[in-house]
């Protein structure tokens, strides 16, 4: 570990909680994230259902978010599982590093450092994900509580704060699914740490600049936009 391995390592850690603050909204911006306006939808969502007379397609829709986000963290387990086989075989690891043209660490201590690092995003990734899954299953619950609107015709309000809590939660499971999503990502660019720290910043950089595209100056964020500044 030299000083270029922790400037890369301090860059990834700022990189990664700065841009969560950025599409989280806790940091205010001119221009909105494509999540910040995806939250103002699940709003609406849960409040036109909420007016419906019929909401088989509302469940199916929350159905498919749980499906989504077991299937993701499902991945993560096989991907944990996958690095803890790497560090069983280390030496043929480092065995083929030395054949290759590309510097990949050869030393077993750092090597094994790296791929422990590894492991804690894809660990903490799996618990946003299992989290994430839990609050979408309450959020079905807070769903089927909702009155139909005949029962609550003459109070619009309980029947609007009803649909508020559902919305609430499911904005809460969509922000931690997100944060398992931002990791999985992010595990991307930590692979350049293998490479160096100089790929490693690289390759951070890379994924940061990729992921506030999609955020900010991407074709689907001015989809959305468009019914959110009507709306």
């Amino acid at each position: 570990m030299t000083n270029y391995d922790y400037m890369a390592l301090a860059w990834f850690t700022f990189a990664w909680i700065g841009f969560a603050a950025l599409t989280d909204g806790r940091i205010q911006t001119k221009r909105m994230s494509l999540t910040s306006a995806m939250n103002h939808h699940r709003k609406v969502w849960m409040r036109t259902a909420a007016h419906r007379d019929l909401r088989m397609i509302d469940t199916a829709i929350i159905a498919g978010l749980q499906n989504g986000t077991a299937f993701f963290a499902s991945t993560t387990i096989f991907a944990i599982g996958g690095c803890f086989a790497l560090l069983g075989a280390t030496e043929q690891v480092l065995e083929v590093a030395d054949d290759l043209p590309i510097p990949l660490v050869a030393d077993r201590g750092a090597f094994e450092i790296k791929v422990f690092g590894l492991i804690a995003i894809f660990a903490y990734a799996f618990f946003k994900y299992g989290w994430s899954y839990r609050l979408f299953n309450y959020t079905s619950i807070l769903f089927g509580a909702i009155p139909m609107k005949d029962e609550r015709s003459d109070d619009h309000t309980a029947l609007e704060k009803a649909a508020d809590r559902a919305a609430a939660v499911n904005t809460l499971a969509g922000r931690h699914f997100n944060g398992g999503l931002r990791a999985t990502f992010m595990s991307m660019g930590y692979l350049g740490w293998f490479a160096g720290p100089w790929m490693f910043l690289g390759t951070t950089t890379l994924v940061i600049l990729v992921l506030l595209r999609r955020q900010f100056f991407s074709a689907a964020r001015s989809a959305v936009l468009v019914e959110t500044s009507s709306s």
